[in-house]
């Protein structure tokens, strides 16, 4: 069986009973990097093998992993942060096991998105989550392409893009959408900030900003709505100067 197991994306006591549990008993554990991982599992005492997996080399181990799970073997997948396969290798070892019909199981856990989400005040029953733009080629497309997204959307960016990305979103999704950006989750310096994009990106366009970020865009907002809440505001008012006509 293969485990997707999520780590701490700042704070080790976020790691779960159970994901320490599948990590000291599986036989093998395959790493982004195994020496941020060593970092993780020292904490917890955890002595199991490590094997380097990333997006620079999975294509080569995939099959050799694969034939391992075959034959009986219990592994894990761990990231440097959160959940495998969120923005984070893991899609291509999922889908060689299921094509192998080996069992594969996700643990619950950290994520960033999440909490930036809930914490954002904008409304989270129904997302899209972009994860990291393209850098060049593509990225205007796609910003293009969810202008008129209803729904909230979820971005993660690295520090020294973010000031070029709210622009950008100034720019493409409107200066007054409503907006978050979270950075450093669950660390000592977690941050919040809400507002408009251009609110956004005047707070942080100055100075150095640091930690990873997700930023939250409010979806645009549906014009039949907006037509209902004039019409219904209309109403409210007409009804009212009725009533004082008629009290007059």
């Amino acid at each position: 069986m293969l485990y997707l197991v999520p780590t701490p994306i700042g704070n080790l006591e976020d790691m779960t009973f159970r994901a320490v549990k599948v990590l000291k008993e599986v036989s093998l554990i395959l790493a982004e990097d195994t020496r941020t991982s060593r970092t993780l599992l020292n904490h917890y005492d955890i002595h199991t093998p490590l094997q380097a997996h990333h997006l620079f080399n999975e294509h080569q181990t995939v099959t050799p992993i694969v034939e391992r799970l075959k034959c009986g073997e219990d592994l894990a997948l761990i990231t440097d942060a959160g959940t495998p396969a969120i923005s984070d290798p893991g899609f291509l070892l999922v889908r060689e096991c299921v094509k192998n019909g080996i069992e594969v199981r996700c643990l619950p856990g950290a994520t960033a998105f999440v909490p930036a989400l809930v914490c954002s005040a904008l409304a989270c029953e129904r997302f899209c989550f972009e994860g990291f733009l393209p850098h060049k080629k593509g990225r205007q497309s796609k910003l293009e392409a969810l202008k008129n997204e209803t729904r909230t959307m979820i971005f993660y960016e690295s520090p020294h893009r973010i000031n070029k990305t709210l622009e950008q979103f100034c720019s493409i999704f409107g200066a007054d959408r409503p907006a978050s950006l979270s950075r450093e989750i669950s660390k000592k310096f977690e941050e919040t900030a809400r507002g408009t994009l251009q609110e956004l990106y005047e707070k942080f366009k100055e100075g150095e900003t640091k930690g990873e970020i997700v930023i939250v865009v409010g979806g645009m907002e549906k014009e039949s709505n907006g037509k209902s809440n004039k019409k219904q505001k209309y109403s409210n008012d007409e009804n009212s100067s009725s009533n004082e006509r008629q009290q007059g």
